[in-house]
């Protein structure tokens, strides 16, 4: 995107220092060189050298073998060596297999879309055991009220040394659970029974983060493994455990909705959207390229600026322990055991849009709509400027035990009976109970402002006037401060597992094989929410200066703009920060107020599934080539139940112009329903050596990916409308389906790999996913829970008297004036007259003077009443609606250059469908596009040799779709191309000593999320360098 001031965009010159850092590389070839010259030994030609092949180089190759003997399209990554695995994240390590991507919090990977499926579209099993699946993203991502729901399995709790592979399988086979779609991925940790005697490890790694606030600029990182097996090899333990803390800070920009309306609505007097002289046609508003008729116009609500800081500790436990008691008889236990605590400090500037614009500059962008990418509103006296203050807690576990016994029969027959308990939780940690706090305070003394939009973050601008509702002292200052509101949302996640599995095989002629068995598996996922609302100044701040009254010391003024790197923030060189939960606490008490209990909402979703297999593995010549066929069969049956307790709304209450909370009573409803589904899943992989170093492939499978848990919930949620119902809208609802069936996709893979070299081949493939089952949703307009509506407006309403009254006044019903109005004709009872004369009496120009506007928003909310008609909710309901085509090839290859210790490795891959966003469909228009959907590359270079190894890895991703449906405009929400620069350079001192330094993002790449057009900003991240410094020993 190109800055609106010189012409050139920051992201562009970070790609020039990218280019510049690959250029670096010869720095890593220069300390090659010396390492290559220190050991080197002089050539003799009666000697033949041997070539050990471990470290980095090692890993690559057993990771190629994996792929070249396996049946089907499967990829793996190995540890380099005990306790010594290739990155600090096991989300970043598998980035670099072809098809698979990751998605970002705070700039370190999470989650895995793979082919274009998100998350939630992948099976993660743990040595072949299904995981479950808790998370809940309120921790980095600007949204703090998330709540769980999802199948996402969160990555970035694993300890990667605790790991000794990880394989994805992009085909569907018959003994493998259901449930990815686009792959399942199997987490491997060490087994001790192999090699007799005793191994292990110790790490120590001190984490380096930039532009750090009150977090640590160094924080440690301690592992160790350790591995012991008797002389027998009949007995082995392995054992993993690390700890680690991480501090990170971020400047953020974000925004919170952006409106589309047809043009014509947008022009109308009544929509208070511009402002008008008082015979309202003749407008007053200054517009610059001003859409045409029939046009849409998008238009924000307002702009933010944020500074994140964050902090993790995270424990990570493993055991395992093998016992060999006879020669066909082999016991494993294991136990796993990963803690991960996250906290965030967030402190936001906001300046929101009172309405109406006084200039407006519009650009059409790509998608047609006339985009406003100025505004600018001079205010009648002041209104505020926002400092809400937010603090995020959550404690996220996940505990596996599992044992299996393999019994080999005699030399052909075997069973396998395997089974775990594994539970994942995700709870609120604040100390309040809460999972989010967030204390609202504002300085009301905003005369005038404009926000700009051009650039690659909002660009805001404000004048202050503190004589009339400030300390008087001519400057924005903490003096200023009032409170506003205090909000709380406590939610929470569980998902667990329980699974029997029983594997028998039978070995025809050491060849040809066949597999069958059963797997039992329940799960149990429960979600809770719940949410406060509690008003203190209100939103109209009753009492400037109750902030240094009541929480004295508790707000710290700091400059906000200068701590910005890149983006080019504008006015924020004063903003406050403090601890969100001590200002909400010392506020309240000073109003004699005890903070609200939540009412909690649980949803409970229980899966019974039953599955059964069989799978023939074949394998002969063709034409005098060696074949593999497998062909299988998997039949799954699943019952669900979907139950809730549900508080119930009694009413949503209008508090401000157009702010909105609801209300619960003490009365909960029990809901229950039931569902069940069956599916048939085939499959059929062949691979055919056509040469002794190539391979050909071609598979056929069906695989299913059941529908997120939120999908399914029993309970109906209603959302509060955008502003008053009389405008134009209405609120929207989302109800659950128990009876979504899973969708069903029939794969086709064909690929071919050449092996030309120990560690060296090219690869390429095609897939092809017809997708059945895809969820879309009906939707419904209907009233729910029998609320009133106290903004429609109608007559005989206290509202409808309000918009009457006004048009008496030749006053537009804007979201002010109707709230304005309503709460005077309650204030004088009903007296439509008096409420007229006090409206004009705090007038002037026909525009109402803000701080009048202030007092009735602090003295009054409003409730509906019998008179008022019930609201109408635009309902969602998920439906199996849709099907999608899903498309791409893959591209792969590893290159080792001789005994020179240099390599180079890659991938691209290209996914297409049939299922994109229509960013010109009107608003509100239902759309359906497959999440994650983007095309990737990486390259890796690499040096392994002597005592020195080392990687630059640069990993791509192409724009894609984050986010659907968003607000009641329906809009998508893109996450910007993303690349990363990776380093680590690894130096081994001795034979057990080696010491590490590794750099992640390099270029310091930046997140930047967008709607229909780029220059519709909803969340911008200014992400930094990470650095790593570590010693490892190894015993």
């Amino acid at each position: 995107m190109t800055s609106p001031t010189n012409g050139v965009s920051s992201r562009g010159a970070r790609r020039v220092i990218r280019n510049m850092v690959l250029c670096s590389a010869s720095g890593m070839a220069m300390l090659a060189g010396a390492a290559y010259a220190q050991d080197a030994a002089p050539a003799s030609g009666d000697n033949v050298e041997t070539v050990i092949i471990t470290g980095v180089r090692g890993s690559l190759q057993r990771s190629m073998n994996i792929k070249r003997n396996a049946t089907g399209v499967v990829d793996a990554i190995t540890s380099e060596d005990i306790g010594k695995y290739p990155d600090t994240n096991l989300a970043e390590s598998v980035q670099r297999i072809p098809g698979v991507s990751i998605d970002r919090t705070n700039g370190e990977g999470s989650t895995v879309t793979v082919r274009g499926f998100g998350p939630g579209f992948n099976l993660v099993t743990l040595n072949g055991r299904v995981m479950p699946s808790a998370q809940i993203g309120a921790v980095g991502t600007g949204n703090i009220t998330a709540g769980g729901g999802s199948r996402n399995f969160d990555f970035s709790s694993i300890a990667s040394d605790g790991v000794s592979g990880f394989e994805v399988y992009k085909t569907g086979k018959a003994n493998i659970a259901s449930g990815g779609i686009g792959a399942t991925l199997n987490i491997k940790t060490l087994r001790p029974i192999g090699k007799a005697g005793s191994a292990g490890s110790i790490s120590a790694k001190a984490v380096h983060g930039e532009n750090l606030i009150d977090g640590k600029d160094w924080t440690p990182e301690i592992a160790g493994t350790y591995k012991w097996t008797n002389d027998d090899n009949t007995f082995g333990v392995a054992l993993f455990g690390q700890f680690a803390e991480k501090d990170v800070a971020t400047r953020q920009a974000t925004q919170n909705s952006w409106n589309l309306d047809p043009r014509d609505q947008f022009y109308s007097a009544s929509s208070g959207r511009l402002r008008y002289a008082s015979n309202q046609t003749t407008l007053l508003t200054q517009i610059t390229n001003a859409p045409p008729a029939g046009s849409l116009v998008a238009y924000p609500n307002d702009s933010r600026y944020a500074l994140s800081e964050t902090h993790n500790e995270r424990t990570n436990l493993v055991a395992t322990a093998q016992w060999r008691p006879a020669e066909n008889w082999l016991f494993t236990a294991d136990a796993v055991y990963v803690k991960n605590e996250a906290t965030e400090k967030r402190a936001e500037q906001t300046n929101w849009f009172n309405r109406p614009f006084d200039q407006i500059v519009f650009e059409k962008g790509a998608s047609g709509i006339y985009n406003a990418v100025f505004l600018q509103e001079n205010l009648s006296g002041v209104k505020d400027i926002g400092f809400e203050q937010q603090l995020v807690g959550l404690k996220s576990t996940l505990k596996s035990l599992g044992f299996n016994a393999k019994w080999d029969i005699n030399d052909k027959m075997s069973l396998t009976f395997d089974a775990h308990s594994s539970e994942g939780e995700v709870l609120p940690n604040n100390p309040d109970g809460s999972t989010a706090v967030a204390i609202s305070i504002g300085a009301p003394v905003v005369a005038s402002h404009s926000v700009d939009f051009r650039g690659e973050i909002p660009v805001q601008k404000y004048t202050i006037n503190d004589a009339l509702r400030g300390n008087n002292n001519g400057r924005l200052d903490a003096g200023d401060l009032g409170s506003q509101v205090g909000r709380t949302w406590t939610n929470s996640q569980t998902n667990k597992i329980d699974e029997f599995k029983v594997d028998f095989a039978y070995d025809f002629d050491g060849e040809s094989r066949f597999d069958g068995g059963i797997d039992l598996l329940k799960s149990k996922m429960t979600t809770t929410t719940g949410s406060t609302y509690q008003a203190l100044g209100d939103w109209g701040i009753s009492r400037p200066g109750d902030v240094a009254q009541y929480a004295p010391g508790l707000v710290t003024t700091y400059d906000l703009g200068g701590l910005f790197q890149d983006f080019t923030p504008g006015q924020s060189n004063v903003a406050f920060r403090g601890n969100a939960l001590d200002i909400y606490r010392g506020l309240a008490k000073g109003y004699n107020q005890s903070l609200p209990t939540t009412s909690l909402t649980a949803n409970t979703i229980e899966e019974d599934i039953k599955a059964i297999y069989g799978q023939l593995t074949l394998k002969g010549d063709f034409l005098g080539k060696p074949v593999g066929v497998v062909a299988g069969l998997r039949y799954e049956k699943t019952n669900v139940t979907a139950s809730a307790l549900q508080s119930v709304p009694t009413a949503i209450r209008w508090t401000a112009d157009n702010d909105f909370a609801v209300d619960f009573g003490t009365g909960v409803a029990t809901l229950s329903s039931q569902a069940d589904y069956d599916n048939w899943l085939p499959n059929l992989d062949i691979s055919w050596n056509v040469r002794d170093d190539v391979t050909l492939r071609a598979s056929y499978s069906k695989t299913i990916a059941r529908a997120a848990y939120g999908n399914m919930y029993a309970t109906t949620t209603v959302n509060t409308p955008p502003r008053p119902t009389a405008n134009g809208t209405n609120p929207t609802a989302s109800s659950g389906n128990p009876a979504l069936l899973p969708l069903e996709s029939s794969n086709i893979d064909f690929s071919a790999e050449w092996y030309y070299g120990p560690a060296n081949y090219v690869s390429l493939g095609f897939y092809n996913k017809d997708v059945a089952n895809f969820i879309g949703t009906g939707r419904v307009t209907q009233n729910l829970f029998s609320l009133r509506d106290p903004t429609a407006a109608t007559a005989g309403s206290r509202s409808g008297t309000a918009k009457t009254a006004l048009g008496e006044l030749g006053q537009s019903a804007t979201d002010v004036n109707l709230f304005t109005m309503t709460a005077l004709v309650i204030k004088n009872n009903g007296n439509t007259t008096a409420a007229k004369n006090e409206y004009t009496a705090n007038s002037t120009n026909g525009n109402l003077n803000q701080a009048f506007v202030d007092q009735i928003l602090a003295a009054y909310d409003i409730t509906a009443n019998s008179a008022d008609p019930l609201f109408n909710f635009d309902t969602s309901i998920p439906v199996n609606n849709k099907t999608a085509n899903i498309h791409g090839f893959e591209a792969a290859f590893q290159h080792f250059f001789g005994s020179t210790g240099w390599g180079v490795s890659g991938s691209l891959t290209t996914v297409d469908g049939d299922i994109g966003f229509d960013n010109s469909a009107a608003p509100g228009t239902l759309q359906f596009p497959l999440l994650g959907l983007s095309d990737t590359y990486n390259v890796t270079l690499i040096y392994d040799k002597g005592p020195l190894s080392g990687r630059l890895a640069y990993n791509w991703r192409d724009k894609y779709i984050a986010n659907t449906n968003v607000g009641s405009q329906g809009d998508p929400q893109y996450f910007e191309a993303f690349g990363v620069l990776d380093a680590s350079v690894n130096y081994t001192v001795t034979s057990n000593i080696q010491v590490t330094f590794e750099a992640l993002n390099l270029t310091k790449e930046h997140i930047r999320q967008y709607g229909r057009d780029t220059s519709n900003l909803y969340f911008a991240q200014e992400l930094d360098t990470r650095y790593q410094i570590g010693v490892r020993y190894k015993f």
